[in-house]
């Protein structure tokens, strides 16, 4: 399997960790990682890592080398990473990788290059031409499993984009995604949106409107969803194989609390087989070698059993 990683910001720890994964696979038959990003920028943290071969990269130009500066947040690191993303979905598309993992990013650095940017599930939705009601992300760690309908925005917007539609398209796409990852017939655990799922219109009718009517139609279209039952009783439970969850904290937080650093982020409802990691840049240990590729290296082994 071929897979191609993305630097991230290149003044953060993306280089180091996507060399150490790459060293880590090296002699691994089964996944071939390429390093997707500036060369100078691979070359200068190979060199830092003390290595006397660099990992085998595509030289995909983002950054101008005046912007790169280990540990500083910078836009110019930012726009690199978007360039970097680009470069590796065209690889993707005209089918030189099979995958692609991302390393971490700085929305704050995207954003300020001028390029509006909430997260790699948006922007490779746009990269690969699916409308963004139709990608999600899945936060998977310790053997828990949780889509996301909405991701990277204020609750109050998120509420006003949530409909039924939306809940059926990530509950879909994640019933396709858990198929590749080796479970034939999903059962699926929905969230309420409001606590307890709203208690049959007793705070709030947003479950009454949107959950109960999505879930609904999951059931009539033949898929095992149970549903809309409050986030806290149903993860207390731990019965079913995914859960699709309302809002970004419901589903972070729990992936979060069980695994801080070891998390890995799919996008799903798209054309091309692409994972981050679930941690930021830390721009505060970039560039001293101490980084913990950890992460890197178990995305890379979950695509790989998505793959092969």
């Amino acid at each position: 399997m071929r897979v191609g990683i993305t630097l991230g910001d290149p003044n953060g720890i993306g280089p180091e960790i996507a060399i150490k994964a790459a060293q880590h696979f090296a002699s691994h038959g089964k996944i071939r990682p390429l390093l997707v990003g500036d060369g100078f920028v691979i070359e200068d943290t190979a060199n830092r890592l003390g290595l006397d071969a660099t990992p085998a990269f595509i030289d995909a130009p983002g950054l101008d080398p005046a912007g790169y500066a280990p540990g500083q947040l910078d836009p110019r690191a930012g726009k690199a990473t978007v360039a970097y993303a680009e470069a590796a979905v065209r690889l993707a598309r005209e089918n030189r990788i099979d995958a692609i993992v991302g390393c971490p990013h700085s929305e704050t650095a995207v954003n300020r290059a001028g390029i509006a940017f909430s997260g790699y599930p948006g922007l490779i939705s746009d990269l690969t031409g699916t409308p963004r009601g139709q990608s999600f992300m899945m936060l998977t760690a310790k053997g828990l499993r949780i889509t996301h309908a909405t991701l990277h925005e204020s609750v109050s917007q998120a509420l006003t984009r949530l409909s039924p539609d939306l809940v059926v398209a990530a509950a879909r796409a994640t019933v396709a995604t858990a198929k590749r990852l080796g479970v034939a017939n999903p059962n699926l655990g929905v969230f309420g949106i409001n606590p307890h799922a709203g208690e049959d219109g007793l705070f709030g009718d947003e479950d009454e409107r949107i959950t109960k009517p999505a879930v609904a139609r999951l059931k009539a279209e033949g898929i095992a969803a149970d549903g809309p039952i409050g986030a806290d009783l149903l993860l207390s439970q731990r019965k079913h194989d995914f859960y699709l969850a309302m809002f970004h904290d419901q589903g972070h937080i729990p992936i979060k609390l069980i695994s801080p650093l070891r998390a890995s982020a799919l996008t799903i409802g798209v054309p091309v087989l692409f994972a981050s990691v679930a941690h930021g840049c830390a721009f505060d240990i970039a560039g001293k070698g101490t980084a913990d590729a950890t992460g890197v290296i178990e995305t890379l082994e979950l695509l790989a059993g998505a793959y092969l």
